[in-house]
């Protein structure tokens, strides 16, 4: 049961974050990044979920998953990375149920900041995709580098399991899209160039459905990735930049008030207070006590705070109608990330 809490431990903690090959624009700030000494830290309830439906499949199923030669926990969301290059006909939730949500809510996020957003899409991860079997071939052998023996061998694989275990839903559980990515228009090796996109796994808006939130996890969901994509525009993420746990748990600290700056604005979702204070709840599930690892995404305290921290100056200003620039903001929050590290 250690090797399955591990591994769970692993996947609960890949919320992506993709650093581009565009241009870099230059940094609005050069922060001293804050320092964290680890505290006492537990991990969040939708981690806590997630690890329950690891441990209700067995050891065996959940090591199975786990294997890095099948991949069955990426291969969705990263064929809808890598392939799914068009917003035509895209639904959000396994039967569409969170469509509108997102779609309203990207519409209006677009208009909201002062970035050139209108060549970036989203994209929905499907677990469905499992069961196509010639976009898991495609994977194995475009993205895996797989022989096609190998790739049919491995799809034949999945199939056979999909039968066996019937706890993976023929691969609509949440474990195999639970993600949400944000990347620039870029080239990756093998593949060509991409659009800059948004993609959110149905995954993960089940495991915050099924802890509550299914009324406000799409848009908090939806803004944080584009709070990315704001920062891929200034260059605060950069080409080749390595990642440390302190420069990745402050891109997804400022994605978070990005986020809540824009769902409390008047002038953007204007949420109320018992709304918003759900969306701090939903953004610190996806935080983690993985201080030492270089994709930490900052602890759910700390997710908590920097959530808080957005929404207050949108709700606290005195020109409740102006909307700070997002050049502008990233210099307000990095003036208070040593504080809001220490929560």
């Amino acid at each position: 049961m250690k090797r399955i809490q591990m591994f769970t431990a692993t996947i609960a903690a890949c919320f992506i974050l993709f650093f581009s090959c565009k241009d870099i624009v230059d940094h609005p700030v050069n922060p001293d990044l804050a320092e964290v000494v680890p505290t006492p830290c537990t991990d969040p309830p939708l981690r806590k979920w997630l690890n329950d439906e690891y441990l209700s499949w067995g050891e065996v199923p959940t090591l199975i998953t786990a294997s890095p030669e099948l991949s069955m926990s990426d291969l969705a969301n990263l064929h809808t990375l890598y392939f799914e290059n068009s917003s035509e006909n895209q639904y959000y939730g396994v039967n569409g149920e969170y469509t509108d949500q997102i779609n309203q809510s990207f519409k209006d996020v677009k208009s909201f900041w002062d970035i050139e957003a209108e060549n970036i899409m989203t994209v929905a991860a499907h677990g469905s995709m499992l069961q196509d079997r010639s976009k898991v071939v495609k994977m194995y052998t475009k993205i895996y580098g797989y022989s096609n023996e190998k790739a049919n061998k491995y799809a034949d694989s999945l199939a056979t399991l999909f039968k066996i275990y019937p706890k993976f839903l023929n691969g609509e559980h949440p474990a195999f899209t639970f993600n949400q990515i944000a990347v620039p228009d870029t080239t990756f090796p093998n593949i060509g160039q991409i659009p800059a996109k948004i993609v959110i796994g149905d995954g993960l808006l089940q495991g915050l459905d099924e802890i509550g939130y299914a009324k406000i996890a799409p848009q908090a969901i939806l803004a944080h990735e584009f709070g990315h994509h704001i920062q891929y525009d200034l260059g605060i993420l950069q080409p080749g930049m390595k990642l440390t746990p302190k420069i990745s748990r402050r891109a997804e600290l400022m994605a978070d008030a990005y986020a809540a700056y824009f769902l409390a604005h008047n002038k953007g979702a204007a949420m109320q207070l018992n709304d918003l204070q759900k969306v701090a709840e939903v953004l610190l599930n996806t935080g983690d006590c993985n201080f030492n690892v270089d994709s930490h995404h900052g602890t759910p305290s700390q997710r908590k705070a920097a959530t808080e921290w957005g929404s207050n100056l949108a709700r606290n200003a005195d020109k409740k109608d102006q909307i700070i620039g997002s050049r502008e903001f990233a210099s307000l929050f990095d003036a208070d990330l040593n504080e809001l590290v220490k929560k």
